[in-house]
This record gives structure tokens, sequence and C-alpha cells, in this order.
């Protein structure tokens, strides 16, 4: 049969103008307790930078659905509270947690980039879902 891994881990990946971000997520057990409705999940980014100029997260925004369907945006500034400067070449990678009053869910959004000569683009963290392992049958 087809062995579980140790760690269920879902994922996304996209590329935007040369800035490619990749999505780990897994179900925090540690952090969750579900009689209390709460699950949480940790995600962790890793941001590259695959083109010829420097660029600089300065924004964040996320689209987060749980199972109900209920939506909630979150916009901020930079993300774990910096707003890395990439080099081409270079890569960021953070581990950020998220809440949900549901088993499973998803997270997308973007991250709002600005070039060295003021330029200012959206790289998108393409859509990854939120699961507890063994909710979904």
């Amino acid at each position: 049969g087809v062995q579980e891994p140790d760690l269920f881990e879902t994922r996304s990946e996209a590329l935007t103008a040369g800035v490619r971000v990749q999505v780990r997520a897994r179900y925090s057990p540690e952090h969750s307790s579900p009689p209390a409705s709460r699950w949480f999940f940790l995600y962790t980014i890793t941001i590259s930078n695959e083109g010829d100029t420097t660029v600089q997260l300065i924004n964040r925004h996320w689209t987060i659905v749980d199972a109900t369907g209920h939506t909630e945006e979150v916009h901020g500034p930079g993300v774990v509270g910096e707003q890395p400067v990439l080099e081409p070449g270079q890569r960021f990678e953070y581990t950020s947690g998220c809440p949900l009053p549901t088993p499973f869910g998803s997270m997308a959004g973007t991250f709002e980039m600005i070039r060295r000569d003021g330029t200012q683009f959206d790289a998108e963290v393409a859509l990854f879902q939120l699961i507890q392992p063994g909710s979904i049958h």
C-alpha cells in the first residue's frame, strides 16, 4: 500500500516576473485544539529572485478560506516583520502560521514587490490547502 508520509505537507508554487514563490504547509497538532474549534497550520514560504533585477517585498495580501466558505482578507507590510530585499539569485525563507476554525481550508495571496527602478508588481502565491491529516476521507 501507499505509505503515509510522517509529515503530511501540501505545496504550491508560482512564478511571476522572475519571482518564484514556493509554499509548504502542514497541520500543527501542538498548536491546535480541535475541541475548541482551533486548527493551526504552519507554512514555510521560499521566495526566490530568478530575475535579473533586485526586488523588495513591501506588502503581503492573503485570502484565507475555511471549510464553511468564510473568507478572510489579510493585508500588511512585509512578512514576519521584514521587507526583504532580494538581489538576483537570492532567496528568502520564513515560516508563519494560520489558525482556522475548521480542520481544513486554503490560503492564496500576493506579495507586492518593488523593483530598484520603482516599478511594482504582485508576485502570486498559488493557492495551497490547509488540511488536518485524516479529516477528509
